[in-house]
């Protein structure tokens, strides 16, 4: 802070702001939920359907453009497990990630996953992203922002709106798709945010000290 008590810079690993689900706009939510896991609600943990049909997506796509992970893996990833890829790793991601889904409910799940999710440029969880994309909290989000905050957990990097605009408004674009597909919004909505021309300004004065993320 300045000797005005001004706030000139910040320093950290990881910036965090803890935002409850109820104060999460209802349509950020299903973002997340429709980009990144369908099934959550119904699902124990794991989703071989999923799976099964993100592999095949994959391969017509010719890249990975779904992932296999539900919420409840990723949780279970970010918070108990290190980064090594390996089928051990793998095995116990699942095993642990059932036994999530029985000790918590549904809402506890999603409210550590939204939290914790690392969404580029040192931002963890909704709250802190939103504030580096769109300068405002999170509570004050409309759809076309929503989607493109749920388009980054794949790929925060390749997906940047800072760094790659045209990839960003691609990941998005699928986000809005991938909610009318699971009748969370309807197709006028979804090209009503298409269109929808963002305002995408980086947070000033501030500093950090990343650490390697890893995705898969």
């Amino acid at each position: 802070y300045s000797d005005d008590n001004r706030k000139i810079g910040e320093f950290y690993k990881e910036r965090r702001l803890v935002l409850p689900l109820s104060k999460m706009p209802k349509m950020l939510i299903e973002a997340f939920i429709a980009s990144e896991d369908s099934r959550f609600y119904t699902h124990q943990g794991i989703d071989i359907i999923s799976i099964i049909r993100a592999t095949f997506k994959n391969i017509e796509a010719g890249s990975i453009v779904q992932g296999g992970s539900t919420i409840t893996q990723q949780v279970t990833k970010s918070f108990l497990l290190s980064p090594e890829k390996s089928y051990t790793r793998k095995i116990k991601e699942a095993i642990l990630a059932y036994r999530i889904d029985k000790s918590f409910s549904k809402d506890e799940i999603l409210f550590l996953y939204l939290n914790q999710i690392y969404l580029g440029h040192g931002a963890y969880g909704v709250e802190a992203a939103s504030e580096n994309y769109f300068g405002k909290p999170a509570q004050e989000l409309n759809l076309a922002e929503c989607a493109l905050l749920a388009g980054l957990p794949q790929a925060p990097s390749r997906y940047s709106p800072f760094r790659h605009p045209e990839r960003a408004k691609q990941r998005q674009i699928y986000v809005l798709n991938r909610m009318v597909a699971e009748d969370f919004i309807t197709s006028i909505q979804a090209t009503e945010a298409i269109n929808k021309v963002l305002d995408i300004k980086p947070r000033r004065n501030w500093y950090i000290e990343e650490v390697p993320v890893y995705t898969e």
